[in-house]
């Protein structure tokens, strides 16, 4: 057994004090053929800074080799050290077989720096260099992804595509539909998942399918593509929001509603689910049950501004404006960031009989809702009731702004005019 195979073996059975022993002495004495050797190797077990020793030894007898000068940039870029990592890169002679990867090493790290148009010439140059290489158009797709430039990515990778279906364990249909996808092109994604599922039956592609099926409106496409996920892995959390929605798009209620429970019971923290499951609740009537699921939510996440305007919603369709008042106050929201708040305070406080409580709410809410008529038409008439005939009239002035013919408001101002 030769010094390389025994230093891993005794490394693979724990015997580390004996493999440093002789490591040390391939470092020290070894011919370079097995610093080499054992240099990958110890990459390959993370040992890096050991790794880095043998090659940097063996950068002191062969300071020009371009495999040696890549290996050395790779274990800098490990250990984070990535402008060191260019400097050696750029020691890559142009004659070298190493050159093209060390340009492509090279681009990928202008590239992690958001230096584009330089990653850009690494990749034209290392095209130049090896024009029928398709690892350089994936490089090439991975750039123009990341740069939003759609049309110049699926181009790069379905020059990958016409040669292999699979690079650097990247399902090549797979990148070409999520680009697609994230882009707005539903439809066109769709059959790149199709392909890409034909080839791999992998979960993630299949949610991907299934969420952009939803995406372009295709809900029976997605409802069962969502089922079959749940058969593969019921506790791919994502799946039953959209899941739900794909139902309650197919106006089937019951199916939404139960999609949401059972996504509550593999993930009990998704204030997502809870309110989302929520408003069905309220779609089936069932108002007890949306009242404890958008208090779920809001007991996740006290400033979920949404939820909190729905379960509102709901208090005072109840009339239990006790509620809307004790909710209100023991939320981490705003009033001044979100004014609608203002406005169910003051309706509650109404309510309530606790006007002043109420103007003040109304007075506040004003600023945010003076165009909105059916506040002013709310604010009207509460300052009506409460002897702010003045102020009222500014009011329905303003409204008739918007309806100038409306009788009712004409009347008003006309019997204000008189008192």
């Amino acid at each position: 057994m030769d010094r390389v195979q025994r230093i891993i073996e005794q490394l693979e059975n724990g015997r580390h004090k004996e493999a440093m022993k002789e490591y040390n002495e391939v470092l020290q004495r070894g011919t370079a053929e097995e610093k080499f050797l054992l240099g990958e190797e110890l990459l390959q077990y993370g040992f890096i800074s050991e790794a880095k020793a043998l090659i940097e030894n063996l950068l002191e007898v062969f300071p020009e080799e371009g495999e040696l000068l890549v290996m050395l940039a790779e274990i800098l870029i490990d250990a984070g050290e990535e402008e060191e990592a260019l400097l050696v890169l750029e020691k890559v002679s142009e004659n070298d077989p190493s050159f093209a990867q060390a340009l492509l090493l090279s681009a990928d790290l202008y590239q992690l720096q958001g230096l584009f148009e330089v990653s850009e010439r690494k990749l034209e140059k290392a095209k130049r260099v090896l024009p029928d290489e398709v690892i350089i158009d994936f490089a090439f797709g991975e750039l123009y992804s990341e740069q939003g430039e759609i049309a110049k990515a699926i181009q790069s990778y379905e020059r990958v595509l016409s040669e292999q279906n699979e690079l650097a364990g990247v399902n090549i249909n797979q990148r070409i539909a999520d680009i697609l996808s994230v882009s707005g092109a539903f439809e066109e994604a769709l059959p790149h998942y199709e392909k890409a599922l034909d080839e791999k039956l992998e979960i993630n592609t299949l949610f991907g399918y299934a969420f952009t099926a939803l995406q372009a409106g295709f809900n029976r496409t997605a409802i069962e593509k969502f089922k079959e996920l749940k058969e593969l892995d019921p506790e791919y959390h994502s799946l039953y929001l959209h899941l739900a929605k794909a139902y309650e798009r197919e106006e089937e209620l019951e199916n939404s509603y139960e999609a949401i429970q059972a996504g509550i019971k593999q993930d009990e923290f998704s204030k997502e689910l809870y309110f989302f499951g929520g408003k069905i609740a309220l779609k089936l009537g069932k108002e007890q049950e949306a009242e404890q699921l958008f208090r779920e939510a809001i007991a996740l996440d006290p400033g979920y501004t949404e939820a909190v305007l729905t379960l509102n919603k709901l208090f005072i369709h109840l009339e239990r404006f006790e509620d809307v008042i004790d909710l209100l106050n023991a939320l981490d929201v705003q009033e001044d960031e979100e004014p609608q708040l203002l406005w169910d305070a003051a309706i509650a406080y109404n309510k309530m009989e606790e006007y002043s409580q109420a103007l003040d709410k109304y007075d506040a809410a004003y600023t945010f809702f003076n165009n909105n008529d059916l506040f002013l038409h709310d604010y009207g008439y509460f300052l009506l009731e409460e002897g702010k005939n003045g102020k009222a009239a500014e009011v329905f002035k303003q409204l008739l702004l918007n309806d100038p013919a409306n009788a009712e408001y004409l009347e008003l101002l006309e019997r204000l005019g008189e008192e």
